[in-house]
């Protein structure tokens, strides 16, 4: 099969040929059909996060299940699926209490190694030498991974259409649902209008949120997000932001500020932004060492709550974004502005690279 392979900090990916994967007790194989270029992607790309070289890296996936490995119930080859890049073992500490979203065995094989959970990469290339996987390595012609990560697409429902839910909408649906437990009437804001700030927007509509303010340096991604469900925007460069958030808000602030991209002036934004009682909810992916300052004073006498989400529950929420989709209460594909040929793969990212990424990028495996 043909994959893109990251092989050293900050040079293109190249597309290679690599050996067809194979799947283990509990793993599936997918026939990728899209793979959505998230921004933690490029974070590796960087060499921001830390990760093992030469690696695949596309972790929203959408695609058909083309092998069934061993110990596999309620998948078959033909489903249509969709991934979650949140690979839960569904044995650890973590994924027995319910927290699956920081399954131990994710971020100690996976995310340390890009391994699965028998300690051992799915991907060679035709010398025997290992390629790493980030998540299931979805920038491939196929991928392997666990079953717990994968997800029958409703009937009606193009795949083209659901890449993204893997990581952007899952990621804003576990800050908002299960972090920031938004209920209706509670007023928002966005800080960062991209993948995940988009989905944030999105979901924070079908929540019911009253008010939903989009905080962003470009008037693109601006325009995009009123287009998504925002009710108000604000453009940091050009205005003091939590000032502006206050304004429109009667000088209360909103009850969640949404931090969605991991650098320290949207941090300070959101922290900035939010009523006496308010939360600010950290979701972008910063790079290594990355810190934010706050007064504890503060913290105090505000009883302002300060919180890290790094996604939903994939078995819990994947099917329930699923049915919004199926519904019509969700329509991802409302936030894909650019979709990329395989051969193009490169270009996805350096575009995402110079912010010139409005909502979401998609690509196209053929």
């Amino acid at each position: 099969m043909r994959a893109a392979v990251h092989t050293a900090v900050n040079q293109p990916m190249r597309i290679e040929d690599l050996a067809d994967p194979r799947p283990k007790a509990g793993e599936v194989v997918v026939d990728v059909r899209s793979c959505g270029a998230c921004h933690t992607d490029l974070h590796v790309l960087k060499g921001e996060l830390p990760f093992p070289v030469p690696a695949v890296l596309g972790h929203e996936v959408a695609g058909v299940i083309s092998e069934v490995g061993p110990d596999v119930t309620g998948l078959a080859v033909g489903d249509r699926v969709v991934t979650s890049f949140i690979m839960p073992c569904g044995q650890c500490e973590q994924c027995v209490r319910g927290n699956e979203e920081i399954c131990r065995k994710f971020f100690a094989y996976n995310r340390a190694k890009g391994r699965l959970y028998d300690d051992e990469t799915r991907l060679f290339r035709p010398g025997g030498e290992p390629v790493w996987m980030y998540s299931m390595g979805g920038l491939a012609q196929r991928c392997a991974t666990t079953a717990t990560s994968v997800y029958r697409v409703p009937d009606g429902v193009e795949l083209a259409d659901v890449a993204s839910l893997g990581c952007s909408t899952m990621t804003a649906y576990g800050a908002l649902r299960h972090a920031a437990d938004v209920h209706v009437g509670d007023t928002v804001a966005v800080v960062a209008a991209g993948g995940v700030g988009s989905a944030l927007v999105q979901l924070a509509a079908v929540f019911g949120a009253s008010m939903i303010i989009a905080v962003d340096i470009d008037d693109e991604k601006l325009a995009g997000a009123r287009g998504l469900g925002a009710t108000h925007v604000v453009n940091s460069s050009e205005v003091d932001a939590p000032e502006a958030i206050r304004d429109l808000t009667g000088g209360r602030g909103v009850d969640v500020a949404f931090e969605a991209l991991g650098a320290v002036p949207t941090f300070e934004i959101a922290r900035d932004s939010v009523v006496e009682g308010g939360q600010v909810v950290v979701v972008g992916i910063a790079p290594r060492g990355t810190t934010g300052e706050f007064d504890l004073a503060t913290i105090a006498r505000r009883k302002l709550q300060i919180k890290g989400s790094y996604g939903a529950k994939p078995r819990r929420d994947m099917p329930v974004l699923l049915d919004l989709v199926a519904r019509g209460g969700l329509r991802p594909q409302d936030a894909i502005s650019r979709r990329y040929p395989f051969a193009e793969v490169q270009d996805a990212y350096d575009a995402l690279r110079r912010g010139e990424t409005v909502g979401r990028a998609v690509v196209d495996i053929d």
